[in-house]
Protein backbone atom coordinates (compact mmCIF):
# COMPACT_ATOMS: atom_id res chain seq x y z
CA UNK A 1 0.00 0.00 0.00
CA UNK A 2 1.43 3.39 -0.99
CA UNK A 3 2.12 6.05 1.61
CA UNK A 4 0.01 9.18 1.87
CA UNK A 5 1.76 12.20 0.40
CA UNK A 6 2.72 15.35 2.32
CA UNK A 7 3.89 18.36 0.31
CA UNK A 8 6.02 20.94 2.14
CA UNK A 9 6.15 24.51 0.81
CA UNK A 10 8.95 26.71 2.19
CA UNK A 11 9.12 30.40 3.03
CA UNK A 12 12.13 32.63 2.37
CA UNK A 13 14.62 31.28 4.89
CA UNK A 14 15.50 28.03 3.17
CA UNK A 15 14.11 25.68 0.54
CA UNK A 16 13.77 22.01 -0.16
CA UNK A 17 14.39 19.60 2.67
CA UNK A 18 16.72 22.07 4.43
CA UNK A 19 13.75 24.29 5.26
CA UNK A 20 12.08 21.53 7.31
CA UNK A 21 14.66 20.14 9.77
CA UNK A 22 12.09 18.87 12.27
CA UNK A 23 9.86 17.23 9.66
CA UNK A 24 12.36 14.76 8.18
CA UNK A 25 11.12 11.89 10.35
CA UNK A 26 7.67 12.10 8.79
CA UNK A 27 9.21 10.48 5.71
CA UNK A 28 9.13 7.20 7.63
CA UNK A 29 5.33 7.14 7.51
CA UNK A 30 4.48 9.41 4.58
CA UNK A 31 5.59 10.15 1.05
CA UNK A 32 7.16 13.56 1.75
CA UNK A 33 8.00 16.04 -0.99
CA UNK A 34 10.01 19.14 -0.01
CA UNK A 35 9.50 21.71 -2.75
CA UNK A 36 11.49 24.56 -4.25
CA UNK A 37 9.40 27.55 -5.32
CA UNK A 38 10.23 29.62 -8.39
CA UNK A 39 13.54 31.45 -8.04
CA UNK A 40 14.80 29.23 -5.22
CA UNK A 41 17.67 27.21 -6.58
CA UNK A 42 21.33 26.72 -5.75
CA UNK A 43 22.57 27.29 -9.30
CA UNK A 44 19.92 29.01 -11.42
CA UNK A 45 19.70 32.82 -11.09
CA UNK A 46 16.98 34.10 -8.71
CA UNK A 47 13.84 35.26 -10.49
CA UNK A 48 10.89 37.45 -9.53
CA UNK A 49 7.97 36.05 -7.57
CA UNK A 50 5.41 34.22 -9.69
CA UNK A 51 2.41 33.37 -7.52
CA UNK A 52 0.64 31.37 -10.21
CA UNK A 53 3.74 29.34 -11.09
CA UNK A 54 4.30 28.53 -7.42
CA UNK A 55 0.69 27.35 -7.11
CA UNK A 56 1.19 25.08 -10.14
CA UNK A 57 4.32 23.60 -8.55
CA UNK A 58 2.26 22.73 -5.47
CA UNK A 59 -0.65 21.29 -7.45
CA UNK A 60 1.67 19.16 -9.55
CA UNK A 61 3.43 17.89 -6.43
CA UNK A 62 0.12 16.79 -4.88
CA UNK A 63 -0.30 14.21 -7.62
CA UNK A 64 -3.42 12.21 -6.73
CA UNK A 65 -3.80 14.10 -3.46
CA UNK A 66 -2.17 14.62 -0.08
CA UNK A 67 -1.60 16.94 2.85
CA UNK A 68 -0.12 20.41 2.41
CA UNK A 69 2.23 22.04 4.94
CA UNK A 70 3.41 25.58 4.18
CA UNK A 71 5.47 28.25 5.94
CA UNK A 72 5.26 32.04 5.66
CA UNK A 73 5.26 33.14 1.99
CA UNK A 74 4.88 29.50 0.99
CA UNK A 75 1.36 29.61 2.40
CA UNK A 76 0.35 31.81 -0.54
CA UNK A 77 1.09 29.07 -3.07
CA UNK A 78 -0.47 26.43 -0.82
CA UNK A 79 -3.72 28.36 -0.41
CA UNK A 80 -3.91 29.17 -4.12
CA UNK A 81 -3.44 25.49 -4.96
CA UNK A 82 -6.05 24.44 -2.40
CA UNK A 83 -8.59 26.94 -3.78
CA UNK A 84 -7.98 25.70 -7.32
CA UNK A 85 -7.96 21.98 -6.42
CA UNK A 86 -9.55 21.39 -3.00
CA UNK A 87 -10.24 17.81 -4.08
CA UNK A 88 -6.49 17.11 -3.94
CA UNK A 89 -5.89 18.56 -0.46
CA UNK A 90 -6.54 16.22 2.46
CA UNK A 91 -5.55 18.89 4.96
CA UNK A 92 -3.75 22.20 5.12
CA UNK A 93 -1.17 23.26 7.72
CA UNK A 94 -0.19 26.93 7.56
CA UNK A 95 2.78 27.98 9.68
CA UNK A 96 3.01 31.75 10.30
CA UNK A 97 1.17 32.24 7.00
CA UNK A 98 1.85 35.48 5.10
CA UNK A 99 -1.68 35.74 3.76
CA UNK A 100 -1.93 39.51 3.90
CA UNK A 101 -4.39 39.72 1.02
CA UNK A 102 -7.04 38.07 3.21
CA UNK A 103 -6.63 40.50 6.12
CA UNK A 104 -5.96 43.68 4.15
CA UNK A 105 -8.50 45.74 6.13
CA UNK A 106 -7.44 44.56 9.60
CA UNK A 107 -5.25 46.75 11.85
CA UNK A 108 -2.02 44.74 12.17
CA UNK A 109 -1.95 44.00 8.44
CA UNK A 110 -2.66 47.63 7.59
CA UNK A 111 0.12 48.80 9.91
CA UNK A 112 2.58 46.26 8.48
CA UNK A 113 1.85 47.33 4.93
CA UNK A 114 2.18 51.04 5.76
CA UNK A 115 5.52 50.24 7.39
CA UNK A 116 6.98 48.12 4.58
CA UNK A 117 5.33 49.45 1.41
CA UNK A 118 7.64 52.51 1.09
CA UNK A 119 10.58 50.12 0.73
CA UNK A 120 8.94 48.39 -2.24
CA UNK A 121 8.16 51.79 -3.73
CA UNK A 122 11.90 52.56 -3.71
CA UNK A 123 12.94 49.10 -4.90
CA UNK A 124 14.23 50.21 -8.31
CA UNK A 125 16.54 52.77 -6.68
CA UNK A 126 18.22 50.27 -4.34
CA UNK A 127 20.90 47.66 -4.79
CA UNK A 128 20.13 44.07 -3.82
CA UNK A 129 22.21 44.44 -0.67
CA UNK A 130 20.54 47.68 0.39
CA UNK A 131 17.02 46.39 -0.25
CA UNK A 132 17.69 43.11 1.54
CA UNK A 133 19.19 44.81 4.58
CA UNK A 134 16.27 47.20 4.89
CA UNK A 135 13.73 44.42 4.36
CA UNK A 136 15.28 42.38 7.14
CA UNK A 137 15.38 45.38 9.43
CA UNK A 138 11.78 46.34 8.82
CA UNK A 139 10.19 42.92 9.00
CA UNK A 140 12.51 40.79 11.13
CA UNK A 141 10.86 37.93 9.23
CA UNK A 142 14.16 36.14 8.77
CA UNK A 143 14.71 35.89 12.53
CA UNK A 144 13.71 32.72 14.30
CA UNK A 145 14.90 30.50 17.09
CA UNK A 146 16.64 28.26 14.55
CA UNK A 147 18.22 29.94 11.55
CA UNK A 148 18.11 27.69 8.50
CA UNK A 149 20.65 27.84 5.69
CA UNK A 150 19.95 26.51 2.25
CA UNK A 151 21.90 23.49 1.08
CA UNK A 152 24.33 23.98 -0.47
CA UNK A 153 25.15 27.22 1.34
CA UNK A 154 24.50 30.28 -0.79
CA UNK A 155 26.36 33.54 -1.05
CA UNK A 156 24.95 36.62 0.62
CA UNK A 157 24.73 38.23 -2.82
CA UNK A 158 22.45 35.47 -4.15
CA UNK A 159 20.21 35.64 -1.08
CA UNK A 160 20.02 39.44 -1.31
CA UNK A 161 19.11 39.26 -5.00
CA UNK A 162 16.32 36.78 -4.26
CA UNK A 163 14.87 38.97 -1.50
CA UNK A 164 14.98 42.00 -3.79
CA UNK A 165 12.94 40.11 -6.40
CA UNK A 166 10.12 39.11 -4.04
CA UNK A 167 6.73 40.65 -4.76
CA UNK A 168 4.80 42.30 -1.91
CA UNK A 169 2.79 39.60 -0.16
CA UNK A 170 -0.37 41.72 -0.18
CA UNK A 171 -0.49 41.49 -3.98
CA UNK A 172 -1.20 37.75 -3.96
CA UNK A 173 -4.61 36.81 -5.46
CA UNK A 174 -6.02 34.89 -2.50
CA UNK A 175 -9.44 33.48 -1.60
CA UNK A 176 -10.74 31.40 1.29
CA UNK A 177 -10.13 27.66 0.94
CA UNK A 178 -13.48 25.80 0.82
CA UNK A 179 -13.99 22.81 3.09
CA UNK A 180 -10.38 21.75 3.73
CA UNK A 181 -9.38 20.87 7.34
CA UNK A 182 -6.86 23.55 8.28
CA UNK A 183 -4.40 24.07 11.13
CA UNK A 184 -2.73 27.45 11.59
CA UNK A 185 0.45 27.33 13.69
CA UNK A 186 1.98 30.55 14.99
CA UNK A 187 4.87 31.45 17.27
CA UNK A 188 3.08 34.10 19.32
CA UNK A 189 5.73 36.74 18.66
CA UNK A 190 4.26 38.94 15.90
CA UNK A 191 0.77 40.55 15.90
CA UNK A 192 0.54 40.30 12.10
CA UNK A 193 0.62 36.49 12.08
CA UNK A 194 -1.69 36.24 15.08
CA UNK A 195 -4.19 38.49 13.28
CA UNK A 196 -4.06 36.33 10.16
CA UNK A 197 -4.48 33.19 12.27
CA UNK A 198 -7.47 34.60 14.13
CA UNK A 199 -9.06 35.61 10.85
CA UNK A 200 -8.62 32.09 9.52
CA UNK A 201 -10.36 30.67 12.59
CA UNK A 202 -13.49 32.55 11.49
CA UNK A 203 -13.40 30.47 8.30
CA UNK A 204 -13.17 27.20 10.22
CA UNK A 205 -9.42 26.78 10.78
CA UNK A 206 -7.90 25.52 14.03
CA UNK A 207 -5.27 27.84 15.55
CA UNK A 208 -2.46 26.56 17.77
CA UNK A 209 0.58 28.37 19.15
CA UNK A 210 4.08 27.00 19.78
CA UNK A 211 6.53 29.67 20.94
CA UNK A 212 9.46 29.63 18.55
CA UNK A 213 9.62 32.93 16.73
CA UNK A 214 8.91 32.80 13.01
CA UNK A 215 9.73 29.07 12.83
CA UNK A 216 7.54 27.35 15.45
CA UNK A 217 7.57 24.16 13.37
CA UNK A 218 11.25 23.72 14.29
CA UNK A 219 10.36 23.30 17.97
CA UNK A 220 9.38 19.91 19.45
CA UNK A 221 5.96 21.27 20.41
CA UNK A 222 5.28 22.77 16.99
CA UNK A 223 6.50 19.70 15.12
CA UNK A 224 4.28 17.49 17.29
CA UNK A 225 1.23 19.66 16.56
CA UNK A 226 1.75 19.24 12.84
CA UNK A 227 2.29 15.48 13.11
CA UNK A 228 -0.75 15.00 15.34
CA UNK A 229 -3.02 17.11 13.13
CA UNK A 230 -2.12 15.18 9.99
CA UNK A 231 -2.48 11.86 11.80
CA UNK A 232 -5.92 12.91 13.04
CA UNK A 233 -7.03 13.70 9.49
CA UNK A 234 -5.75 10.32 8.33
CA UNK A 235 -7.64 8.58 11.15
CA UNK A 236 -10.82 10.49 10.30
CA UNK A 237 -10.52 9.57 6.64
CA UNK A 238 -9.95 5.92 7.53
CA UNK A 239 -12.96 5.85 9.82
Amino acid sequence: MSKTRIVFVHGMDGYGIAAWPAQHLLAGNYDCLFLKRTGFDATEPPVATDFEADARIVTDALGQGGHLVAHAQGAIAAVMAAVERPDLVKSLVLVEPALLSLTAELPATTAYREYVEPLFARSAELTDTAFSAEFRRLTASMAGTAAVRTVPAESSARIAARIHLQAPQWEAPLHIVPGVPTLVLTGGWEPLYEEIAEYLTTTGALHRMAPGGHRPHDTPAGAAMITEFIAAQEDAAGA
